[in-house]
C-alpha cells in the first residue's frame, strides 16, 4: 500500500475517532437492502435533526472506536454499516431510525453508543421509545407548573370564600 493510501486511512480514521468521541449518541445500522431513495429519504429526516449519516468502512469504523475507547463494537462492523452521529440530542437519531426502520424492513439496527457507552440493540430500541428532548421538556415544565397551579386555585378558592363571606 501507498504511503498516500495510508495517509489516506490515517485521516479517516482520526475522523471517524473523532466523530465517536464528540457525539451524544451513535446509531450503527445495517442498511442491506434499502434502495437509493429509502437512503435518500432517511438521511433527509436525520440531517432536519441534526443528525449526521456517514457510510464508512468497517475496518476503519473498527480502528477508530478502539481509538476513541469504544471497546465491545466489533461485532457490529459486519456487513455494509452506516454510522447517524448526533452531537445534540441523544434520543434523535435512534428514534428516527427505529421509526424508519418500522417501514423499511430492510434497515437493522446493529447496536450503538451512548454517551461515551457501548449500548446494545436493546438499548439503542429503548432509548427509541423515549419522548424527544421537546416531549421530556414539556413533560418537566407541566410537573413544576402542577404545584404552582394548586396554589392558584387554593388561592382563588379563599378569595371566593372572602368575597362571600362579604
Amino acid at each position: 500500500m501507498s504511503e498516500a493510501a495510508i495517509a489516506k486511512k490515517e485521516t479517516l480514521v482520526e475522523e471517524a475517532t473523532a466523530k465517536f468521541q464528540e457525539a451524544a449518541s451513535v446509531v450503527i445500522v445495517d442498511y442491506r437492502g434499502l434502495t437509493v431513495e429509502e437512503v435518500t429519504n432517511l438521511r433527509k429526516q436525520l440531517r432536519d435533526a441534526n443528525v449526521e449519516m456517514k457510510v464508512i468502512k468497517n475496518s476503519i469504523l473498527s480502528r477508530a472506536a478502539k481509538k476513541a475507547g469504544l471497546e465491545g463494537l466489533d461485532e457490529v462492523f459486519t456487513g455494509p454499516t452506516a454510522v447517524a452521529f448526533s452531537n445534540d440530542d441523544v434520543v434523535a437519531p435512534a428514534k428516527i431510525i427505529d421509526e424508519f426502520a418500522s417501514t423499511a424492513k430492510a434497515l437493522e439496527i446493529k447496536g450503538g453508543v451512548i454517551e461515551g457507552k457501548v449500548s446494545s440493540v436493546e438499548e439503542m430500541t429503548s432509548l427509541a421509545k423515549l419522548p424527544s428532548r421537546d416531549g421530556l421538556l414539556s413533560m418537566l415544565l407541566s410537573v413544576l407548573q402542577a404545584p404552582v397551579r394548586q396554589v392558584a386555585y387554593a388561592v382563588k378558592a379563599v378569595a371566593e370564600k372572602e368575597e362571600e363571606v362579604a
